[in-house]
């Protein structure tokens, strides 16, 4: 999907701006890899707001094109995932090479 057409679609979502900083902070996780919901607040560019992160990405309207599943606790645990796709958390990133 075109950046443009993301970023349009994210604010037709009624997102706020910090909102959309975490999704766009969570494309740039690579596949096979994970990332902290503290290291995306960071990315995202408010480093105490880890909470926050996890609550948008509960809100997360485009599951899979912007990789929720590869967020993940500071103890490595994967946490209470409950977007769409729910359990398949672990399965997805398992497919992916980022857990065994």
């Amino acid at each position: 999907m075109k950046r443009a057409l993301m970023l349009k679609r994210l604010a037709d979502e009624g997102l706020t701006k910090f909102q959309i900083k975490v999704l766009l902070a969570t494309l740039k996780i690579p596949k096979g890899r994970t990332a902290t919901y503290k290291e995306v607040a960071r990315m995202a560019g408010s480093p105490r707001a880890y909470r926050a992160v996890g609550t948008t990405l509960r809100k997360n309207p485009l599951p899979i094109i912007i990789p929720c599943h590869r967020v993940i606790r500071s103890d490595g645990s994967l946490g209470k995932y409950s977007g769409r796709y729910g359990s398949r958390k672990a399965e997805l990133l398992k497919k992916e090479g980022a857990i065994k």
